[in-house]
Formats: structure tokens, sequence, C-alpha cells
């Protein structure tokens, strides 16, 4: 018999905002590399300068809302101001190579691989070798994604001074008005997906019937009455302020610097915040395609988990989490099996005609669905904690052609009945949230924040408090 399969994640985002002062804390044994005697030789005035010069330019990877160095720093007493002086470096250089905020305080399941601890030897070894700048500098990221954010949050920084237009109730926007915001509306709307082609004849501050449809859209997702107007609630929505966008990007730059700086080369990106998965094969992007992932408060969690069977034909055991009514159960042919509403396999079941197993303990996994029109919206938070794949079956047997095990897929899924076919490898898959992100035509894209997972990260960087508007999903369907 089938072991159960739960599709549901229990855990929550817990919000702890208290942070150390120092990412990771030199262990004995590598403290006992530098005596504090040496640390104090360590910090000449040029290193002491190369320390504050890189400091000052810590704006790049949106850390400067963050305060180093005391004032008064070399008017201390040599030793103190030396230890205040290592102290500081080693938060910073931890902040550039793993990020200054630990994932794992801030989610019950966090499993993807993150670098290691900066050890104090390497900071003694800059320091001796007049090396600091050039240390510090090779700790973040270097892949050309985090450098064009770190651009953008650079430029959407020198704009956070520059008024923003108020909109009041009064100032609403209907269609035919021309406003000045009109074309950053446009632009948010394309990022989001809600938006497709806008008419080139018209003009750029002039509310269009096709935009106003594109808001209708939005608001019904973000359950705002779904009128087309603008007012603000849908200004909300769309997060169009300068601050609004440097936080959001801070958080990004931050959210990467927690990733391995050399992911496995063949692998699967799930982006939750988008709601869009990337295959990459042998270091190059392969194929992209939409996902449905969990709603708020039923979060896809982030986890590190790799493929290592595709099944066919499966079979879905309900989670007691999930209502099930009597006339879902005559609907979907269940039955029950140690207590559980099981639905058997067919192009009915909740999980399509493909499930790829993860190894998580968090019953967490890809699959097909039999909903396939939901793939049509743009805001596709609407599972149980579950990813569902768009043209699952096509996903599926590419991946197996590609494993060598295509024909043993093929007969499988033809089957019509429940098959296991394995993977020769392991496929890694990373369940990711990246709510600003390098779009296909290469320009910076933002996406909301559904499970407003952004908030904790932004108040340990230094951001004031500002809850951001969450995805309203409907209930849409009883699957995982």
């Amino acid at each position: 018999m089938k072991t159960p399969t739960f599709c549901v994640w229990l855990g929550a985002i817990a919000l702890i905002p208290v942070f150390p002062a120092m990412a990771q804390t030199p262990s004995g044994e590598q403290a006992a590399l530098v005596s504090p005697s040496e640390w104090q030789s360590l910090w000449s005035g040029a290193n002491r300068a190369a320390l504050r010069q890189a400091l000052a330019d810590r704006t790049r990877h949106g850390l400067d809302h963050l305060t180093f160095l005391p004032r008064d720093i070399d008017d201390q007493p040599a030793a103190e101001a030396a230890e205040a002086y290592t102290k500081d470096a080693m938060r910073y250089a931890d902040a550039l190579a793993q990020g200054l905020v630990d994932p794992s305080s801030l989610h019950d399941v966090y499993t993807i691989a993150r670098p290691m601890p900066v050890q104090a030897g390497a900071l003694r070894d800059a320091l001796r070798q007049n090396r600091l700048a050039q240390w510090l500098d090779g700790l973040a990221p270097a892949d050309p994604e985090y450098r064009m954010l770190s651009q953008a949050y650079l430029e959407a920084n020198r704009q956070t001074d520059v008024p923003t237009p108020g909109l009041a109730l009064a100032q609403s926007i209907h269609v035919g008005d021309v406003h000045p915001q009109v074309a950053e509306i446009a632009d948010q709307l394309a990022d989001d997906g809600y938006l497709t082609v806008r008419p080139s004849a018209a003009p750029a501050d002039l509310y269009t019937q096709d935009i106003a449809d594109a808001v209708k859209a939005l608001q019904r997702d973000y359950g705002i009455r779904a009128d087309g107007i603008v007012g603000p609630d849908t200004l909300g929505v769309l997060t169009l302020r300068p601050g609004d966008r440097a936080r959001t990007l801070a958080v990004a730059l931050e959210r990467r610097r927690w990733l391995s700086r050399t992911p496995p080369a063949t692998r699967i990106d799930v982006n939750s915040a988008a709601a869009e998965l990337q295959y990459y094969r042998d270091g190059q992007l392969v194929d992209r395609r939409k996902v449905i992932v969990g709603e708020p408060d039923r979060e896809t969690p982030p986890l590190g988990s790799p493929i290592y069977r595709l099944v066919a034909n499966p079979t879905w055991t309900v989670p007691k989490s999930i209502p099930v009514s009597r006339a879902t159960v005559r609907a979907k042919a269940m039955h029950r099996i140690n207590g559980y509403w099981v639905q058997p396999s067919g192009p009915d079941n909740a999980l399509g005609l493909v499930k790829f197993d993860m190894k998580n303990d968090q019953a967490i996994y890809l699959h097909d669905t039999a909903a396939p029109e939901l793939f049509g919206r743009s805001q596709r938070h609407l599972s149980h904690g579950c990813v569902r794949v768009s043209d699952a079956l096509g996903f599926a047997a590419m991946l197996a052609d590609q494993e060598g095990v295509g024909d043993t897929w093929a007969k499988a899924q033809a089957s019509g009945t429940y098959e296991i076919v394995d993977l020769p490898r392991e496929i890694p898959v990373r369940l990711l949230y990246h709510n600003a992100f390098v779009a296909d035509d290469g320009t910076v894209a933002f996406r909301t924040d559904p499970y407003g997972w952004n908030d904790a990260v932004a108040v340990q960087l230094g951001f004031a408090d500002a809850k951001s508007r969450q995805a309203k999903a409907e209930a849409i369907d009883i699957g995982p």
C-alpha cells in the first residue's frame, strides 16, 4: 500500500527581530589564532582606514541603514578600539559572505544551503597582508543578477527623498484621466503580469481601458473592489514609492547573500514570490514555466530538497487539515484508508497525472494538477503548500529523457496505474522567495510580498517597520 502522502506545511514564519551583533562568533580555537595584542598591532592606521572606506561603500549591498564602528572609536584605549574594529569587521564580513540575517531564525524550516561563516583567521590574514579591502570585496555574490540588483538599489536609494504624488479618494484615477503616475502604474502592472501590451499610440499619462482592465484583475486577486479605479488601496498593492522599492531591493540583496555561490549546475529553482520555476541544466537555463504555490498562511516553505523519483498516475491522501465535504467525496470517488480520505489515480486527481517526489520531512513536492486553467491567473498563490507545475507531464517527460529513463517513464505514464520511476541521480530543487529579480528582458522586475516575509528581514537591515500588502488568495479547490 502506498504510504499516505500529505501536502501541507504546518510551519509558519516566526518574526524574531532581535539579532546578535555578530552573525557568527569565532570559536575559541579560531580566536586563539590571534592574541589580543596581535589584533591591536594588526589594526594599523592603513587597515583602519580600509575598513572605514569599505563600510562607507556598504550602500551598494543595501546595508547602509546599519551602524558600524562607534564614532569615538579612535578615542578609545588601543585595546578596546582594536576589539571594536575586529568585531565590526567580522560582522560586516559575515553580512557579505552569508547575510546579516540568519534565515533559520525567521522560519521554522529553512534547509537551503548557505555559505560558510567567515573565519577569524581569514580576517587576520587579510590584515597582515594589507588586503582588507580586496578580501571584503570578494565575499559578496559576484554574479550579474546581484550586480544589477545592487545598481537598482543605488538608483532607488537616490530617489527616496523625491516626493511621490499622494492619492486621496477624491483623486482616484478613472478611465480617461490624465495623471503623472499612470506610466509607473502601467509598468508595475506589466511587471506583475497583468498588462501584456499597452497601446503605443496612447499618451503615457492617459489612463486607458486596457490599463483599467489590468487593474481589475489585480484588484480581484488582492481582495479589492474590482472597479478598475486606482485609489489608495490599489496603489498600495503596486508599491510604487521609491522608498518601498529600495527596501524591497535591500531585502533581495540580503536573500541572495544567503545562497551558495556555487549552486548545483543542474537544478530546479522555484521562486514562490513570483510563482515561477526555472530549470538549469549544466549551468544553462533551459526551461521556465508558471507554477502554483502555497497561499498565505499555507506558504510554500524555503527548502532545499532534491527530486529523486517520478510517480505516474499518483493517488492523493488528503491531509486532515483540509476539510472534505460529502459532495467532494462523491464527486472525486474518494475512499477511506486508515482514517484518511484517498483520491484514486486519474485525470481528476488533485495531483494530476505526475508527482515529482522530493526528499524532505515537510511532505512538500512538485506535481501536476487537474485544474490547469489556474495557471492563467496572475496571482497564483493558491495551493496548500506544494508546487503545481504548468504542463507537468511535458516537464516530467523532459527530465526523464535527459536522465535516460524516458522509455520507462512513458510506459509507466501510459499504464494508467500508479507506477514509480526512480531517477538515476537526484535533481536538486530550491524553493526560494525573491520578489525582486532580473526578468527575461534584462530589467529588474518587482512582485508584491505575498507572504509578508520581507518585513522581518527589512527591520533587521535597519529599515523602519512597514507591513507590506499580502495577497488574499481565493479558496479555489481542495488540492495540495
